[in-house]
């Protein structure tokens, strides 16, 4: 089995608010060389996911894991992304799209967001 980690962020005008998404990448890369990842956007920047599904699937993935670099799971990961990874099933029947939970909503990184926001008020 070849896995794939498909990293799915908004996305927006500005191309410097891509800087924490593509350090993520980076040092997801860094800490599994061996796992092909890839940074997809919802809208305004590229890649868009079914590029970035399409690599993953080029490299031979067959289970990808889909993760939302989103804090919550509102509209954009309930019902766009759904619909996303439908199209990228038709396209790539050969690989299966896992669709992971949006990451600020797992208790790890609400609990970092936390311990942040006390030490920046001066706790």
């Amino acid at each position: 089995m070849t896995r794939g980690l498909l990293l799915f962020a908004h996305g927006a005008r500005d191309p410097n608010w891509a800087t924490p998404f593509d350090e993520v990448a980076r040092r997801v890369r860094e800490a599994a060389p061996d796992l092909a990842v890839e940074l997809a956007f919802l809208e305004f920047m590229t890649p868009d996911i079914a590029t970035a599904g399409a690599r993953l699937a080029g490299r031979g993935c067959d289970t990808v894991s889909v993760v939302p670099l989103f804090l919550g799971a509102g509209g954009h990961v309930r019902k766009d992304l759904p619909a996303l990874l439908e199209e990228l099933s038709r396209a790539h029947p050969q690989v299966r799209w896992q669709l992971q939970p949006a990451v600020g909503e797992l208790a790890p990184v609400i609990e970092a967001m936390a311990r942040m926001a006390l030490s920046l008020a001066g706790d």
